[in-house]
């Protein structure tokens, strides 16, 4: 019998604590110790670490928060000796024993610029060379003698100034390209990042020692954020606000993009961090929060999370093991068809929310059918070539990269039994379904799939029942629907596929099918009957049905699938039938379809369900 090792990889750990999720997409953030004076726009030594990190200044000014100075030494906060002129709104750079505030507001009142700049040695604050420009809400970088300030406003205008300390003076070297405050900034006086603020913006420059150039923007435009991260190729951003409110999204970039990962526990805007991108802090906030927050990615010595791992913790006696947890899955908003349109082919089985495959699609009124593919990046639709017959109530089958549109209808009435093949670039026809048929389902990939229901033929109802496999060359006809329909949802594999709903000829069905690559089998009915319903599936085992129709009702209704029932879970924004979609229970799309009334919608909504690795006690 094999042993556990030979199964999993790994032996059955003895640990004193959890292992930790792989990298920065497997980071999460933790509460840490609590702040003496709670504030709000403080700044940081922001080269600091999660053991050793000060922060500075801040607002309210009573009782004297703008002059305050804190030491975190990894579990919490001491006061250590005040700035000499205290104030909000300043940049802060350097470490725990050698930090430098520059600029902010000084009270009494409104904020008043300064252009005062103090440098720490590990016990207090001196001045030392002023800024050039006087101005709040600016940001910056680097260490006591060799740093930058940048940005930054004087009520208005917004400023684009960017100066550069020696250790004794500063000296305007370029500026940036677009003025703001309220930003953030990282790295070195030689190779900076300068991103967000006021507006609010999503903008990021590149410093590279002598000019800025603007790169990928931020995915969520904000002012008010904290940042960690010494060098401008690896940085975390978190919170912030986007008017109207604040916000908990982080941010990683590596060097030449970002990528959204774990949230703040709680959202908040005038906060500070410190540290880097796999050991940071982030506290203070609006309104005056003492909250600290650290964030733990797994590094190279680290014993990574492994889903199905075991371990023994011996300081607590708890066996534990690691799973991945699913979330609540939600649709949001995706970005727009360049051509709106119902029933277009598609990648019906696999992929997710970032990608996808529409080619072809009808028109409702007058009827129409298209020619057009697009493919979709999980930001926007771009146009590619064209399939050779245009057509739409088809179905599809394989990815982007590799893909099938199968049969359909060109407008206003002709069956089409042709297949085209997809190779990422063009269409090529290829073998030619044994009986042509509008409406169906399709799944699998583009050498393996299975084409099943629809009407066509002659007489025209008698067909819908057929399931056809291809093998990449042919297609043969295997063993029957149990409950013929047509207008059917369906998605997975050649050899694990699941068809449900559907019109059988007259009314709506609820009824599901399961293919085990034989056979269909009759299983656990919807809990709403429809058809022109949208599907996303990886297997028969776990599947996604949402919109659809029982006239004159055109469904939101979302219904997911574990292999036994149906659950019903978050509704789509816009009640439709006869879209496009693909993906997985767990990270999904659908683009256009119809309504109800015209137009036909060119709208995309994304579905993701968030996972999170967590280690589990394991009980009796």
């Amino acid at each position: 019998m094999a042993e556990y090792k030979a199964i999993h990889g790994f032996t059955v750990q003895n640990r004193t604590s959890d292992p930790l999720a792989s990298g920065v997409p497997g980071a999460t953030w933790a509460s840490g110790g609590t702040m003496n004076t709670g504030r709000t726009e403080l700044a940081s030594s922001k080269n600091g670490t999660q053991s050793a990190t000060i922060t500075f200044g801040g607002f309210p000014p009573a009782p004297n928060r703008r002059a305050l100075t804190e030491l975190y030494n990894g579990t919490g906060w001491t006061e250590v000796g005040d700035l000499n002129t205290g104030r909000s709104s300043m940049a802060g750079t350097g470490t725990a024993t050698a930090a430098l505030a520059t600029g902010g507001g000084i009270a009494p009142g409104p904020p008043n610029n300064t252009n005062i700049n103090e440098s720490w040695n590990g016990a207090s604050w001196t001045e030392v060379g002023d800024l050039n420009t006087t101005r709040r809400e600016l940001d910056g970088c680097g260490v006591t003698t060799a740093a930058l300030a940048i940005g930054g406003a004087v009520g208005p205008p917004l400023l684009a100034v960017v100066e550069n300390f020696n250790g004794a003076s500063w000296t305007e070297v370029g500026d940036l390209n677009t003025a703001r405050a309220n930003l953030g900034a990282s790295g070195t006086s030689t190779a900076a990042i300068a991103f967000g603020g006021n507006g609010p913006n999503s903008q990021v420059e590149l410093w590279n020692g002598s000019s800025w150039t603007e790169t990928t923007e931020i995915n969520t435009a904000r002012t008010g954020k904290g940042n960690a991260g010494p060098v401008n190729t690896d940085v975390l951003l978190f919170g912030g606000n986007n008017d109207p409110g604040a916000l908990a999204n982080t941010e990683y970039w590596d060097g030449s993009s970002w990528a959204e990962v774990a949230d703040l526990p709680s959202a908040k805007t005038g906060l500070a961090g410190s540290g880097s991108f796999t050991a940071a802090l982030a506290f203070g906030g609006s309104p005056a929060l003492a909250t600290t927050e650290e964030w733990n990615a797994a590094g190279p010595t680290d014993s990574i999370i492994n889903t199905g791992q075991v371990f023994y913790r011996s300081d607590t006696g708890d066996m534990k093991v690691t799973l991945n947890v699913l979330g609540t899955g939600a649709w949001s908003s995706g970005g727009n068809l360049n051509q709106a349109r119902s029933q277009g082919g598609n990648n019906a089985s696999g992929g997710s929310a970032s990608i996808g495959l529409v080619s072809g699609g009808n028109k409702y009124s007058p009827g129409a059918s298209y020619d057009n593919t697009e493919i979709y990046n999980g930001t926007a639709w771009t146009e590619v070539n064209n399939i050779n017959t245009s057509r739409g109530y088809s179905t599809g089958a394989g990815t982007p990269a590799g893909a099938l549109v199968v049969s359909g209808n060109t407008a206003p009435a002709t069956t089409r039994a042709q297949v085209e093949s997809w190779d990422g670039t063009n269409w090529t026809e290829t073998t030619d379904v044994n009986q042509g048929r509008t409406q169906g389902a399709g799944a699998g990939t583009q050498t393996s799939a299975i084409f099943v229901g629809g009407e066509g033929g002659s007489p025209w109802n008698d067909n819908k029942n057929k399931t056809e496999l291809w093998n990449g060359s042919s297609w043969t006809e295997v063993n029957n629907l149990n409950d013929g329909r047509t207008v059917i949802a369906g998605g997975g594999l050649s050899t694990s596929a699941i068809m449900a709903g559907g019109h059988p000829g007259s009314g709506q069905t609820a009824n599901t099918e399961s293919w085990d690559g034989t056979s269909w089998t009759e299983v656990g009915d919807l809990n709403t009957a429809r058809e022109g319903a949208n599907a996303a599936a990886n297997s028969n085992t776990a599947a996604l049905i949402f919109g659809g129709r029982a006239s004159p009702t055109y469904y939101a209704i979302t219904e997911s699938w574990n292999g036994t029932s149906w659950t019903e879970v978050a509704d789509l924004a816009t009640g439709r039938y006869n879209g496009t979609s693909a993906g997985s229970s767990t990270s999904a799309w659908l683009a256009g379809g119809y309504p109800g009334a015209n137009p036909q919608p060119a709208i995309t909504e994304e579905w993701t369900v968030p996972s999170t690795a967590t280690n589990s006690t394991i009980t009796d």
